[in-house]
């Protein structure tokens, strides 16, 4: 340390890998102290805090990347007490600028918690761990078996006539399942068993990712309404929509300053489109896809069958905007909705009483939605907890109270 860092306080940067992370020390005043690799171990990242330590009391770390491959040595950090920033990654002419190894990266990341540039509040990574894993793998089991089901219809075009000519008029569904429980006839020549064989395992297939997108979305609904009930309950928000949100927002709500930061990051913030007369805004094509993605089905289906949302677009098709430009509109909209969603815990109304109420009562689904005037599959939704509608809910528990 210099004569002129005699405060004893430093910044840390590091800089993440797979299998290693090269940590960087400065002082105060933004002088190089050192800078050494470690292994991404339990062991090692603990004597990479040791290694900060070791030239003064750290102020604040820059980390990159601290919900992938720094989450380990981010944890570590927080559970001592330390406080630590995520470090964007620099723009491309600044790179060109200054070059890139591992000990330039580590102190780039040193100097922008020490200038507090280029930094953000460090995601709380493993708080969401569960919901992003059941996520993935759902969505991995719906893409496997879209797959699945394009090879069964590519295998169809290209197969004997006496098969294509059997199943390629049949609703996917019915082929995926008569396909699944055929038995290969021994009689067949052996072009056709083996084409027959293949569809009938792509079908077990298909069938078998169904049952396991079942089962994980059953998993992952318990944990985003555990997590944010009140942005599950909000209208058109499914498990996989809200399960998206959620890890955009990184599970600290802090990270978001605003809804229209939040809005951008969505990439929903309206982007002016103006040329001469013409004052137009168009979508973002920028932010986070995955979010925008979510915004994007939660609009569509509130546009289907939410009467407010209904009565909004007449309004706005009326006052002659174009569909997208009422797209846009509602993904604004509901970008502000699920901000506040977000970063206001918002206590949902219980409805685990309305099941049991109605069979101990020996009512059915039919009855109770024909009194209610609504179908049976409302008040199993709503039951289940799956749709929110606190004024029907109400209504509903009166009626079972007084049947």
């Amino acid at each position: 340390m210099t004569a002129n860092d005699e405060s004893g306080q430093v910044y840390g940067g590091v800089d993440t890998h797979e299998d290693s992370i090269h940590v960087a020390v400065i002082s105060s005043l933004g002088h190089d102290l050192a800078d050494q690799e470690f292994p991404t171990t339990p062991a090692g990242y603990r004597r990479a805090l040791a290694f900060i330590a070791s030239h003064g009391d750290p102020i604040a770390i820059g980390i990159e990347g601290t919900s992938s491959y720094g989450v380990g040595i981010t944890a570590e950090a927080v559970a001592e007490g330390l406080l630590v920033v995520e470090v964007i990654r620099p723009e491309r002419a600044e790179r060109r600028r200054l070059g890139k190894s591992d000990p330039i990266d580590a102190y780039q990341a040193a100097r922008a918690a020490l200038g507090n540039h280029r930094i953000a509040p460090a995601k709380d990574a493993a708080a969401l761990e569960g919901i992003r894993a059941l996520h993935n793998a759902r969505r991995s089991a719906m893409k496997a078996r879209t797959g699945a089901m394009r090879q069964i219809h590519a295998q169809l075009i290209t197969a004997p006539s006496v098969i294509r000519e059997k199943y390629r008029d049949m609703p996917k569904e019915k082929r995926l399942t008569v396909l699944a429980r055929m038995q290969v006839p021994a009689n067949r020549t052996p072009v056709e068993r083996a084409v027959l064989l293949v569809l009938k395992t792509l079908a077990q297939c298909c069938n078998e990712l169904a049952r396991e997108h079942v089962r994980l979305g059953a998993e992952l609904d318990q944990l985003v309404t555990a997590a944010n009930p009140g942005l599950r309950a909000a209208y058109g928000v499914g498990p996989d929509t809200a399960a998206q949100l959620l890890l955009t927002a990184g599970a600290n709500p802090d990270r978001l300053r605003s809804e229209s930061a939040f809005a951008a990051l969505c990439g929903a913030s309206p982007i002016p489109a103006s040329s001469g007369k013409v004052t137009r805004h168009r979508l973002s094509r920028g932010g986070d896809r995955g979010a925008n993605g979510a915004l994007y089905r939660i609009a569509l289906v509130r546009m289907s069958s939410d009467p407010r949302t209904k009565e909004y677009v007449a309004r706005q098709r009326d006052a002659g905007f174009s569909s997208r430009d009422i797209l846009r509109k509602l993904k604004r909209a509901i970008a502000r909705e699920v901000f506040r969603l977000l970063t206001t815990p918002v206590t949902v109304p219980g409805v685990d009483d309305l099941r049991p109420l109605r069979q101990a009562k020996n009512i059915t689904l039919t009855a109770a939605a024909n009194q209610l005037g609504v179908w049976p599959t409302t008040i199993s939704e709503l039951e289940r907890g799956i749709r929110r509608n606190d004024e029907l809910a109400q209504t509903y528990r009166d009626w079972l109270a007084a049947a």
